[in-house]
């Protein structure tokens, strides 16, 4: 957890502009999507990907921009201290799953075979 203390911290009046204009640069880029359909699709699709980016940016400024920033930058910080398993725990932990799911298999199986003749006898099959 965050041990700093929140600081109310009010957002600037220009927030609401800057989200208007995030999300004006993303339709536009989609209105080019679609208008140059002549085009070819690789270009078009840097067109979206190029306006995302831009009112990526254009969020990054905002206040709930810079929050997101540094809940990610908190993020990785914290992905950094993860134990992660190294390649033998890992092929033995997918070995012991399919080992457990084939067994379990085989007893439902069984289970459908038992039910599947018990419910064929009393019907007179």
């Amino acid at each position: 957890m965050n041990a700093k203390v929140e600081q109310s911290n009010p957002s600037s009046s220009l927030d609401g502009v800057k989200y208007l204009l995030a999300v004006l640069v993303v339709v536009a880029g989609v209105v080019g999507f679609y208008w140059f359909a002549d085009w070819p699709s690789a270009l078009r699709g840097l067109m979206i990907a190029a306006s995302l980016a831009i009112a990526g940016a254009v969020f990054a400024f905002t206040a709930r921009g810079r929050l997101a920033l540094e809940f990610l930058s908190e993020s990785r910080f914290e992905l950094r201290k993860v134990v992660w398993p190294t390649k033998q725990e890992t092929v033995r932990g997918t070995g012991v799953i399919l080992v457990v799911v084939v067994i379990i298999s085989l007893i439902l199986g069984l289970i459908d075979w038992i039910v599947y003749g018990l419910v064929n006898w009393l019907l007179g099959g």
